[in-house]
């Protein structure tokens, strides 16, 4: 299945003769992966503290005493209240907004990303890895970069997929088609 929309966004990506074989976007909406089994509870659990902190300083009166807790003690805790908030449901709303502009194509010669105006590509021939994961919903995700699970968590794509990095189609429909027509010699 071919996207006409997406594949006209990259036209003026492609070299010379290269034509587009494939071309999607991915799943729309709030996506939950396989981290979020792990991530979800540690995302309650900070913004679970962090809420109780904020409540606790900013209501009257602090420790049994009479007086208010100092400013300092306030204020900290609202950074803190910030991440566990975005941890516990701003992460997903971001991700999705994020998604909205991704597009992604398989030429006969590279695989195509393209994020608002940041464009990436990838050689066919040397790819580091290629990996598909299938999800129940029936997407799946195809990643193409290195397998170093230490650069996927020294960024935020660890919690937001579409921020990745490394290189994938995220949550793709048919997404053994698409594996198929990478891994096979264009016809």
């Amino acid at each position: 299945m071919r996207d006409m929309k997406t594949e006209a966004a990259f036209q003026s990506y492609l070299f010379p003769g290269e034509r587009i074989r494939w071309s999607g976007r991915p799943k729309q909406g709030i996506a939950f992966g396989e981290r979020d089994i792990f991530l979800v509870p540690f995302s309650l659990l900070w913004g679970g503290f962090a809420i109780f902190w904020n409540v606790m300083v900013w209501s009257e009166p602090f420790g049994g005493g009479d007086g208010a807790p100092p400013l300092f003690f306030r204020l900290w805790g609202l950074p803190f209240l910030i991440v566990g908030l975005y941890l516990i449901a701003g992460r997903f709303v971001h991700d999705a907004w994020l998604r909205k502009s991704l597009r992604y194509a398989v030429s006969d010669q590279r695989i195509l990303i393209l994020r608002n105006r940041k464009f990436s590509s990838f050689d066919i021939e040397r790819l580091p890895r290629l990996d598909l994961t299938e999800h129940r919903d029936g997407t799946g995700t195809i990643d193409f970069g290195p397998a170093n699970i230490f650069s996927a968590m020294n960024g935020m794509d660890w919690w937001v997929p579409a921020l990745n990095r490394s290189g994938q189609f995220f949550r793709i429909a048919a997404p053994r088609e698409v594996y198929r027509l990478i891994r096979e010699p264009c016809a």
